[in-house]
């Protein structure tokens, strides 16, 4: 068990520091997804968030692997409930929340459970219900969604107003980057997708993988692609996994956690577009299609 600190059951509306007054502006919603598992995609999305409250961003972060969590494994916690019981009814959002590195306010989902990975129409709006209680003054919601095209992976990088895809040099991890973005362009509407290049081995080698998939989607795709980093391959994140921390906490100096760090600061000039700007549970609505009435809208 690590070191950090633990308050299961935070307080809604204290979690992350003091309140603020401009609870109606925009959060950026950021999807951290890909196309295949393996690639790195929970360590992106961990040390991200943890990378943006350094900039004294008040942040939150979203297991949304609802049947495989491992966030909660990654950081070195042990929550008590998840979104499972959440659904079950048996405990409230806020006695889900956790407090993690850097204030961080972390949301565990379940594992081994499959049926959250196959919500119905009632569950989806209770958890939209659920998340209308959150009232704390948030700046990020950084998402760690499932691998692949699920559904419900689908949704949420549909209603996020970022998409991250995290890819590294194997070829089912390009193919299957591309096959996402094909997907989610074509049915689903999204235009623009932020390319991290993940342990890298080589310098230029991140520039080398974006370019690789920026020529193809060029081709076949009506998209935008941005090259939001590149991590590299490093020795310290591997030794940050085993203690269960974010290597940017744990090794402030690394290269891989310097590189997190300039993918905050890129993340932070990020602007909300319009039409995906609105409070966490605007973006729960979004997600789902649904209303919070009690009524769910495809």
């Amino acid at each position: 068990m690590s070191s950090l600190e633990q308050t299961p059951g935070l307080a809604l509306g204290q979690a992350g520091g003091a309140r603020r007054n401009d609870a109606n502006r925009p959060v950026k919603v950021i999807a951290v997804t890909g196309g295949k598992g393996g690639v790195g995609k929970s360590n992106v999305a961990a040390n991200l968030a943890l990378a943006l409250s350094t900039r004294e961003r008040r942040v939150m972060l979203m297991d949304a692997d609802m049947g495989l969590a491992n966030l909660d494994v990654l950081l070195g916690l042990q929550p008590t409930y998840n979104l499972h019981d959440v659904l079950e009814g048996t405990v409230h959002l806020e006695d889900v929340l956790l407090r993690g590195p850097g204030d961080v306010t972390v949301i565990p989902a379940a594992s081994g459970i499959a049926s959250m990975a196959r919500l119905d129409d009632a569950q989806t709006v209770g958890l939209i219900s659920a998340f209308s209680q959150i009232t704390q003054d948030l700046d990020v919601l950084v998402i760690d969604t499932a691998a692949g095209i699920a559904p419900s992976v689908l949704r949420l990088n549909q209603a996020a107003s970022e998409v991250l895809v995290v890819v590294c040099d194997e070829p089912t991890s390009m193919t299957d980057a591309y096959a996402l973005m094909k997907v989610l362009s074509r049915d689903f509407g999204v235009r623009r997708f932020r390319i991290v290049a993940n342990m890298t081995r080589s310098p230029g080698q991140g520039r080398v993988l974006f370019e690789k998939i920026a020529r193809v989607t060029e081709r076949f795709l009506d998209v935008s692609l941005d090259h939001a980093g590149t991590i590299p391959w490093d020795e310290y994140l591997a030794r940050a996994v085993q203690q269960q921390m974010p290597v940017v906490g744990a090794f402030p100096g690394s290269w891989s956690s310097l590189a997190f760090k300039k993918l905050a600061e890129r993340a932070d000039k990020w602007v909300v577009p319009a039409e995906a700007s609105g409070s966490i549970q605007f973006f729960m609505e979004r997600m789902f299609g649904a209303a919070t009435d009690g009524g769910a809208q495809q």
